[in-house]
């Protein structure tokens, strides 16, 4: 289990997560209710009990651009029912408690390192939360269909998942692991922090890839006809290296790439590891990386290695560091020293 996912874990039992992004702290079942559906959507409320005592609720939200990382706590037993999401899919972790979840014909329990949720905006929901605290992933409806689109050849149109993740599979670690890494981003940025542009549309890609490549949905199958189908290599994944290139300062775009390429994005995924030997991410971070020395070695001498390295699409400075020496032999800072001495 990944460092990430452990704190995230260990962290729900001392304290909230998110604490500095709080927007609900109430103790009032229908002012929760309330605003909590505000935030979320409008949805019933009810404690199981008809006593409200030992009720509580707390939600904090971390937004960005097409998606926002939550934590939201209810104490006590509690019935929720939003029915359909409509604007959004949630992904819900739990990090405490344990919740029951009805969507459409499925019916399950969701528990910390076990089974996490997967709630699509077609398909009505039921929920009954029991002292349950989760992280909650929310990803913009749009955005998810437009990409499964984009990978499917179709157009666009309802998506839905299966709405059980099972965490000890590899691709729900992986999906826990990142939602716990942007979590804890989140929590060092602060509400005041910024997120560049660039490492925001990476953070987009990279959580698109866990669902609709991760996750078993309902155009699962035509994602994996239509990259079979089209894929014309290497021509298109040339083309498609150079416009990487030519752009490795802007946000990554896949579906801009592919049309650079004249393929789909899943042909280029599985394009690039075949012919290249490493994801698009893998050969974007190395042109980034390469981009960060030309900066380094051109700096003033008061040049902020972090705001550069933020500039760039960095968000984990550690791992960023750990990169850069493995390349260049060097740390950034040993290499901003050098063009000061």
């Amino acid at each position: 289990m990944s460092a990430a996912v452990l704190e995230m874990n260990a962290s729900a039992s001392q304290a909230e997560r998110l604490a500095d992004f709080a927007r609900v702290t109430t103790d009032d079942v229908d002012e929760a209710a309330e605003q909590i559906g505000r935030i979320f959507c409008p949805h019933d409320l009810r404690p199981a009990q008809t006593r409200t005592i030992g009720f509580s609720a707390r939600h904090n939200c971390a937004a960005f651009d097409g998606f926002s990382i939550n934590y939201v706590a209810y104490g006590g037993s509690v019935s929720i029912d939003p029915g359909c999401l409509e604007r959004f899919f949630l992904v819900q972790i739990p990090l405490a408690g344990a919740a029951n979840i009805r969507a459409g014909i499925s019916e399950f329990d969701a528990a910390p390192d076990r089974t996490a949720s997967l709630l699509s905006p077609t398909i009505p929901t039921r929920m009954m939360w029991r002292d349950c605290a989760q992280a909650i992933l929310l990803l913009d409806r749009r955005m998810v269909e437009q990409r499964a689109a984009a990978l499917s050849g179709r157009v666009a149109g309802a998506v839905e998942f299966d709405p059980v993740i099972d965490l000890d599979a590899p691709s729900g670690q992986a999906l826990r692991t990142s939602l716990a890494e942007l979590m804890r981003l989140a929590e060092r940025l602060g509400p005041s922090g910024r997120l560049s542009p660039v490492a925001v549309a990476d953070w987009r890609e990279l959580l698109l890839d866990h669902l609709l490549n991760g996750q078993r949905h309902d155009q699962s199958d035509a994602i994996r006809t239509f990259s079979g189908r089209a894929e014309r290599l290497p021509r298109a994944l040339r083309a498609a290296r150079d416009h990487l290139s030519d752009n490795a300062g802007e946000p990554l775009d896949l579906a801009q790439l592919a049309c650079a390429a004249g393929i789909g994005i899943r042909a280029l995924q599985l394009g690039f590891r075949r012919h290249f030997g490493v994801s698009i991410s893998q050969m974007l971070l190395d042109m980034r990386l390469a981009g960060l020395h030309a900066r380094l070695a051109q700096a003033a001498p008061d040049a902020s290695i972090t705001d550069i390295a933020f500039d760039l699409g960095f968000t984990h400075l550690g791992r960023m560091a750990g990169a850069y020496r493995e390349k260049f032999g060097e740390t950034p800072s040993a290499t901003l020293r050098r063009r000061m001495s």
